[in-house]
């Protein structure tokens, strides 16, 4: 089925051998951050909510690793992997699950709300749907200011259900906004399954009531979701219009960190588990000659090295001063004082 044509820019931009090495090495990465977060989970380190991507990295290297420095990215509560993969260094993020000052958001925002501006990043949130209009404000701050950036936005299937996605979508088709939106479908909204809770199995068609270009991506490849980005990317810069991709993945862990995932049987896990995006990789770098098994030794070593860095900084961070607890709330604390000495004077 032909299910995106984006008006004949099929850019068909496939990745250099050095981006195909340098898509397992951000998979890695990510996949050793989250076992390592969910070490500290357990142990009691990081507090609140942690929803760990392991088995989805696919999804974030390859639509994240292509773009631009000015390019926007947004997410869902599920978003360790994607703050890394857009730029922000992986000691904040880790500072920041643990609630330390050093963190991205100072310690205050914790696993489910990374945000930083200078990398472009505009956060992830804990509202199911929430970040989904921002990415349209985000767009039309674009088309406003006349530059060729794009956003990229990424949400869960549970969330294609709410209003406010069908809102967006509707706004960003009519006013011709550069977002590309990314539907990870891991099959499951929390334990509810997709046959459960949608009359439809293929998302991609939400796209046909707003008129915009869709496809379906396999969400447990990266050079696939690369090459279907790049195309919704291209299109978006050349035409400000949006893209709706469907990308099929999975993740290998519940839905949260206190979640036992009985819903889904063993030999389902292990079937999926079968693609492991980053194995996947590894067989097509071995597939296509572009490295040997001391190449993987010491991309693994290097890793590690850099996860005892991040681990390090965390631990060793301070938490943040008690004297910032009502900082960056609602208004800066002076600020508050001077609107209060100003109604006392009237």
């Amino acid at each position: 089925m032909k299910t995106s044509c984006h008006g004949g820019l099929q850019s068909k931009v496939k990745p250099s051998p050095q981006e195909m090495k340098m898509l397992y090495e951000k998979m890695l990465l990510c996949r050793r951050f989250e076992e390592k977060a969910a070490v500290a989970y357990g142990t009691g380190k990081i507090g609140g909510f942690c929803h760990l991507y392991i088995g989805q990295e696919a999804v974030a290297a390859g639509a994240l690793c292509m773009l631009r420095k000015t390019d926007y990215a947004i997410a869902a509560y599920r978003e360790h992997a994607h703050a890394i993969l857009k730029g922000i260094d992986p000691k904040y993020v880790m500072a920041e699950l643990y609630g330390k000052v050093t963190g991205s958001s100072r310690g205050k925002g914790g696993s489910m709300h990374i945000f930083d501006m200078d990398c472009r990043f505009l956060g992830g949130h804990g509202i199911v749907g929430g970040q989904i209009p921002i990415a349209a404000g985000a767009g039309f701050s674009i088309k406003y200011r006349k530059t060729d950036d794009v956003v990229v936005c990424f949400f869960g299937e549970g969330a294609i259900h709410q209003g406010v996605f069908h809102e967006s979508m509707n706004l960003a088709a009519l006013w011709h906004l550069p977002v590309i939106f990314i539907c990870e479908n891991n099959r499951y909204g929390m334990g509810t399954s997709l046959e459960r809770a949608s009359s439809i199995y293929d998302l991609s068609k939400k796209a046909l009531a707003y008129e915009m270009e869709r496809g379906v991506v396999d969400g447990m490849d990266a050079v696939n979701v690369w090459e279907r980005v790049s195309e919704a990317v291209d299109y978006a810069r050349h035409t400000k219009k949006p893209t709706l991709l469907e990308a099929r993945t999975y993740r290998f862990r519940g839905h949260s960190m206190s979640d036992p995932a009985t819903y889904r049987t063993k030999d389902e896990l292990n079937e999926m588990k079968s693609r492991d995006p980053i194995s996947l990789q590894k067989e097509l770098l071995v597939a296509q000659k572009l490295v040997d098994e001391a190449w993987f030794e010491e991309v693994d070593k290097k890793v590690k090295a850099e996860m005892e860095v991040v681990m390090r900084f965390a631990e060793e961070s301070p938490d943040p001063d008690l004297a910032e607890l009502h900082d960056h709330v609602l208004v800066e604390p002076e600020e508050q004082s001077q609107r209060e000495g100003a109604k006392s004077d009237g």
